[in-house]
C-alpha cells in the first residue's frame, strides 16, 4: 500500500508540503479566498484519513502561525478609517454587535446537534475574521475540524451570493472582481518582517501574562492593530507595511494543517451530518445581516448598497472588490468590516470561555 512505502516523519511533511503547494497555486487560480488555509485544510484531511500524514501540527509552529495571522488582521486597521466611523460610532458599534449575536446564536442553535458542542457550533459560525477564528478554536476548546470547514462554507456562500444581491437587489451598476485598495506606496518587504517580529515578540508573551485566551492570535493583533492607528501609522510607516505574502501563506497552511491532520473517518460523518443545517444557518445570517444594513442605511449617512456590503458577515476582500467596482463609498464600507472583525475576534474568545464552562 501505499501508506507504508511513506515513510519518516520528514517524508510525510515534505509530501504534505508538496501536495499544498500544488493545491495553493489550483485555488489560486480559482480565486478561493484564503487560498493556502484552504489547500492545507483540505490536503491534510486527505493525507490523515488515507493514513499517510504526520501525527500532528508542533506547537511552537501553531503558535507562529497564529501570530502572523494577528499581525495581518491588525494590520487592516487604517488611520483614515477613524474618520469614517467617528461620526456614527453608535449605531456602527450597535449593528457591529448586532451582526455578532446573530451569528453567535446561529452557532448555539447549530451547537444543539448530535456530537457538537454549543462551543463549537458558535466558532463555527461566528462572522467575521475567519482565519483568526479557525487558528484559536482548538485553544479555546472547539474542534477546529468542524469550525474550519463551516467557517470556509461561510465565506464561500457570502462570496458566491454577494454580487448577485448586489445588482438584484441593490442596483448595483457592476460588481466585477476588482482588487482592493493599495492605501498609498507600500513598504519594503522586510519592514513588515521587522513588525511581525516585534508584534509577535511583545505582543504574545504580554497577552499570555495577562491570561488573555487565544492570546498568540490576540496580543499580536492587537499590537498591530495600535500601530497602525497611531502616529506611526499616520505618518505612512506601517500603514504602508504588510506581512510578505509567502510568510502569511506558510501561516495559512499550518492552520489548515491543524484542523486537516486531525480529522478521522468519524469526524468527516460528523461534519457532513451537520452541512445542511450549517447552511441553512449560515443563509439566515447572511439574511439577518442584510437588515442590519438596511438600518446602518437609515441611521448613518450610508447607502443601502453600501450599509448592506458593511453588515456583510464575512469574505471582507470580496467586499471590497464589490465595493470598488460598484462606485461607493470603500472607506466607510471596509471601515465597518474591519471594526466587526477585530470586535468579533476580541470578543468572541470571552464568550467562549463562558460558552464552554456552561456546556
Amino acid at each position: 500500500m501505499v501508506a507504508d512505502r511513506i515513510e519518516g516523519t520528514g517524508t510525510r511533511w515534505a509530501v504534505l508540503a508538496v501536495l499544498t503547494v500544488a493545491a495553493t497555486l489550483g485555488f489560486g487560480a480559482l480565486a478561493v479566498p484564503s487560498a493556502a488555509l484552504f489547500a492545507g485544510l483540505v490536503v491534510a484531511t486527505v493525507v490523515a484519513l488515507a493514513g499517510w500524514g504526520p501525527r500532528a501540527v508542533p506547537r511552537r509552529a501553531s503558535t507562529a502561525g497564529q501570530a502572523v495571522i494577528g499581525v495581518v488582521i491588525g494590520l487592516l486597521a487604517r488611520p483614515e478609517m477613524l474618520g469614517a466611523v467617528a461620526a456614527e460610532w453608535l449605531p456602527v458599534l450597535l449593528i457591529s454587535l448586532g451582526t455578532l449575536l446573530a451569528s453567535m446564536a446561529a452557532g448555539l442553535v447549530m451547537g444543539l446537534q448530535r456530537g457538537m458542542s454549543p462551543l463549537t457550533g458558535m466558532l463555527a459560525q461566528t462572522a467575521g475574521g475567519a482565519s483568526g477564528l479557525v487558528a484559536m478554536s482548538h485553544e479555546l476548546g472547539g474542534d477546529e475540524r468542524i469550525v474550519s470547514v463551516v467557517q470556509y462554507l461561510r465565506v464561500g456562500l457570502v462570496t458566491v451570493t454577494m454580487p448577485v444581491v448586489a445588482i438584484a437587489f441593490y442596483g448595483a451598476a457592476h460588481a466585477g472582481t476588482a482588487g482592493p485598495p493599495t492605501g498609498g506606496p507600500s513598504a519594503p518587504w522586510w519592514v513588515g518582517v521587522l513588525l511581525l517580529v516585534a508584534c509577535t515578540a511583545v505582543g504574545a508573551p504580554l497577552a499570555r501574562a495577562l491570561h488573555v485566551p487565544a492570546g498568540a492570535l490576540l496580543g499580536p493583533m492587537v499590537l498591530a492593530a495600535a500601530l497602525s492607528m497611531s502616529g506611526l501609522g499616520m505618518s505612512g510607516l506601517v500603514v504602508g507595511a504588510s506581512v510578505p505574502t509567502l510568510l502569511v501563506d506558510v501561516a495559512y497552511a499550518v492552520i489548515g494543517w491543524q484542523a486537516g491532520l486531525k480529522f478521522t473517518r468519524e469526524a468527516l460523518a460528523t461534519v457532513v451530518r451537520v452541512l445542511p443545517l450549517a447552511t441553512a444557518l449560515i443563509l439566515a445570517v447572511i439574511a439577518v445581516c442584510a437588515g442590519l444594513g438596511l438600518l446602518l442605511s437609515w441611521t448613518t449617512g450610508m447607502t443601502p448598497l453600501e450599509g448592506y456590503l458593511a453588515t456583510t458577515p464575512g469574505g471582507i476582500y470580496a467586499v471590497l472588490a464589490t465595493a470598488i467596482s460598484s462606485g461607493v463609498d470603500v472607506t466607510s464600507v471596509v471601515a465597518v468590516q474591519v471594526l466587526r472583525v477585530l470586535l468579533m475576534l476580541l470578543v468572541a474568545p470571552l464568550l467562549a470561555r463562558i460558552v464552554g464552562r456552561r456546556g
